[in-house]
């Protein structure tokens, strides 16, 4: 097909740098490119060949040396913030952490202030109602834009329509079924699950790490275990009933563990760790066993929230 490119190297497309290639590649760079993802979409469908859409955000794990199918990057980049209506309007690949910045420096609007930082596009953050301290993307979200991929019609979702949950959404649950092209968030009022007092500048600085990483692996679990509750308190939400990955990491032995060329780092345990040597089968590796081991001390179930891609 004329718009593929073949034998792509896409190592630089995920954070954690493991090399990969991709056998087809199609990059979206305007409203033109969108017209052609139908096409493209159904030339995979028509040769048995798996999709797999990437963004700014490199919030993925390639669990593979070649990806069997077709890779779509999303190049779409622009965004616009009226002042007077205070409605942000954005393309699927602009990145948030760049918009929350200039929202508050050139426009003084601080609502999205603990986005500063938070790594990733607004297709990710709304895939995944990406959050930072109780703020979540679900709460400004009003309406979006998407590549309907089954019949390529375009079609527009309002937020019930967007079924939004704790880091899901429509987007995650049919994830082969659209394509994002455009969103708009209402910034006119401050909407937060909880308030929180937390300096997200400082945490992300101090806190968190940096290398090759993905930030916070895996999700807080849900659970309503009395005795956990009991013990760990600090751990826990009550109203959320959400434990913390983190101290199931840090108090399973797991922070600064490796295998090979993967490991938790020293500095947050919830942040699985790339070094330039290591492979997806290093990281795979060190994924299963940190959740055998959290089960066996806690009897909690730990899932991932990166995005393991594999050919299957």
């Amino acid at each position: 097909m004329k718009y593929l490119e073949q034998n792509k190297d896409i190592t630089s497309l995920s954070n954690f740098k493991t090399p990969a290639v991709a056998r087809y590649y199609f990059e979206v760079k305007s409203n033109d490119d969108v017209d052609k993802i139908f096409d493209v979409v159904t030339f995979a469908k028509n040769e048995n060949l798996k999709v797999l859409f990437v963004w700014w955000g490199t919030n993925m794990l390639f669990a593979f040396d070649k990806f069997k199918g077709v890779v779509i990057k999303n190049c779409l980049e622009w965004w616009n913030y009226n002042e007077k209506s205070k409605i942000l309007k954005t393309s699927s690949n602009d990145n948030i952490r760049e918009i929350a910045e200039s929202l508050e420096k050139d426009y003084g609007q601080d609502l999205w202030h603990r986005f500063i930082g938070l790594p990733g596009s607004i297709w990710g953050a709304i895939f995944g109602n990406a959050g930072c301290f109780w703020l979540e993307t679900e709460n400004n979200f009003v309406s979006a834009k998407v590549l309907d991929l089954s019949t390529g019609e375009i079609q527009t979702f309002d937020k019930q329509q967007m079924i939004f949950s704790y880091r899901t959404s429509l987007l995650k649950q049919y994830e082969w079924k659209y394509f994002l092209i455009s969103a708009d968030f209402d910034l006119s009022t401050k909407v937060e699950k909880y308030h929180s007092d937390v300096d997200n500048l400082y945490f992300r600085e101090h806190k968190q790490p940096k290398w090759n990483t993905c930030g916070s692996f895996f999700k807080n679990p849900v659970v309503s275990l009395e005795w956990f509750k009991r013990d760990y308190p600090d751990y826990y939400s009550q109203d959320m009933k959400l434990v913390s990955s983190w101290f199931l990491l840090e108090n399973s032995g797991l922070k600064w563990h490796r295998i090979w060329w993967a490991f938790f780092s020293p500095l947050h345990a919830n942040f699985l760790m790339s070094d330039w040597s290591a492979t997806s089968s290093d990281l795979l590796d060190l994924i299963d066993h940190a959740q055998k081991i959290v089960f066996n001390k806690f009897w909690i179930n730990i899932d991932n929230e990166v995005r393991i891609i594999t050919n299957f």
